[in-house]
């Protein structure tokens, strides 16, 4: 395969994962699955013959969440299969079962669980991530593919399809190394998306960017030998509520001068995790057809290093006309996103938000898996919240504290990239943010972390989703009509 038949067949993959495969026509011989709560077993061994009961107790089943057990038939092949639930609604409960059933199809037997609104469409969804593997650069197929379930009767299976595309979508974007996944990298994905679903993509490259009044973009990214570009894809009826969506697209992060030790640099091909969010997210709007009008703005940019380097204490002019004096190199996605934001709020928009891999001190608050929340809108902050606690995709809200703009004074320029304290970073980082939306608009900025730093059923090692199907929850429920993203 060359290179570029192998760039065309990841793209393929992306838009079309594999694990959807997983999810079959029902057939002859399905094996059943109980899908049981601890509350349930008691019940369900009353209707199960003594060598069953036995076999069960005998396995140590207690229906935990993800556990599993095999009930085995007369001729040796399984005749059933239990699946632990837990005591609490877990998402990612049949995660587990695709790898740790043995191979063959599976069918949902009726539960109490199995009745309860939504959970078929769940499972499905769980299932088919359980089973998702990043293998673009594997040479060899896995030694025991997963086992297959039979779709539940009545589940929208185009809205399983788009849940679980959008997922694997952000996660295998931040799983590929930025040596293929640079800016123009970045902006074949969106091509590919915007022409899938009819929308348009703008895509400035290079010096083009200051004729177009880029500046902080290009300043950015200038020192890599892959020019930077800003990513502008649009969809859907002018006449509908203007969405908008930012995604910081860093697509690797050396620090720039102030350069990242080591460790630090090890994950930073995750650094535009925002963009890789605003996709995934973005494909699940217009593959469900939501009747708004979406815009997606992306500065896709490489924080490089050479003789063209933006330095610390230059002085930028960004998009809105403000300046702003560089703190440290290493803090190159605000300004990034400054310009991106600028040129968003431009258009007033009935929803703005920003996504982005931003600060470490979110993470050192809030741990890698629950993403900062930043929002002065307390209706729209009560709904993203609301939204996370639906889906089971928590946010956490941080303030937005006046009183810490004074930490980005600077003197020489209208404000300084980093401020002067080494506190509260994510909530500087978010007020720099704010001084480039206006305060009517409705916005709210997440700073997440996009990474699994260990493997868990169904959330694999390595690239992360997180809170994509509360961001769509929200989005449906204001501008759809419609509430989970189903």
């Amino acid at each position: 395969m060359t290179a570029d038949s192998a760039a065309v067949s990841s793209l393929a993959t992306l838009l079309d994962p594999p694990c959807l495969g997983t999810l079959v026509e029902e057939a002859a011989g399905a094996v059943p699955l109980s899908c049981l709560r601890p509350g349930d077993l008691a019940a369900w061994r009353e209707a199960q013959p003594p060598p069953v009961i036995a076999w069960v107790a005998s396995a140590g089943f207690r229906a935990r969440a993800g556990e599993t057990c095999l009930l085995p038939g007369e001729d040796g092949a399984p005749s059933g299969a239990l699946v632990g639930l837990g005591e609490a609604p877990d998402r990612w409960a049949l995660a587990g079962p695709p790898t740790a059933l043995s191979q063959g199809i599976y069918a949902l037997a009726d539960t109490p669980a199995t009745k309860a609104p939504g959970f078929a469409e769940a499972a499905a969804v769980a299932w088919a991530l359980g089973a998702h593997r990043f293998d673009r650069y594997r040479t060899r197929a896995p030694a025991d593919p997963p086992a297959r379930l039979a779709w539940p009767a009545g589940v929208d299976r185009a809205a399983v399809a788009r849940r679980v595309t959008a997922i694997t979508l952000t996660r295998d974007l931040v799983n590929t190394p930025a040596a293929d996944m640079g800016p123009a990298d970045l902006a074949a994905v969106a091509r590919a998306l915007a022409e899938r679903h009819g929308g348009t993509l703008t895509d400035v490259v290079g010096d083009a960017l200051l004729a177009e009044t880029w500046p902080a973009v290009h300043a950015v990214g200038r020192a890599s030998a892959r020019a930077p570009r800003l990513l502008d894809l649009r969809w859907g009826d002018e006449a509908h509520p203007r969405v908008t969506l930012v995604g910081k697209g860093v697509v690797f992060d050396t620090g720039g001068l102030d350069l990242k030790p080591a460790g630090n640099m090890q994950l930073m091909k995750k650094d535009m995790g925002g963009a890789a969010h605003a996709l995934g997210l973005a494909h699940a709007i217009m593959a469900a057809g939501l009747p708004v009008r979406l815009r997606v703005l992306i500065p896709a940019v490489e924080n490089a290093v050479s003789g063209d380097s933006f330095r610390p204490l230059d002085v930028l002019t960004t998009r809105k006309g403000l300046t702003v004096e560089v703190g440290n190199t290493d803090a190159e996605g605000r300004l990034v996103l400054a310009d991106a934001l600028t040129e968003a709020d431009a258009e007033r928009p009935a929803l703005l938000l920003d996504l982005a891999t931003l600060t470490g001190a979110a993470r050192v608050a809030l741990g890698p898996d629950v993403p900062a929340l930043f929002c002065r809108d307390e209706a729209l902050a009560a709904d993203l919240l609301a939204a996370g606690e639906a889906t089971g995709e928590p946010l956490w809200r941080l303030p937005l504290h006046a009183g810490y703009r004074a930490l980005l004074d600077s003197p020489v320029a209208d404000l300084s990239s980093t401020g002067s304290s080494p506190h509260a970073g994510a909530i500087t980082a978010a007020l720099f943010l704010a001084e480039f939306v206006s305060p009517e608009t409705p916005w709210a900025h997440l700073d997440l972390f996009a990474w699994a730093p260990k493997a868990r059923p169904g959330r694999p090692e390595g690239g992360a989703a997180q809170g994509l199907d509360a961001l769509f929850t929200l989005i449906a429920r204001r501008f759809g009509g419609v509430g989970e993203m189903s």
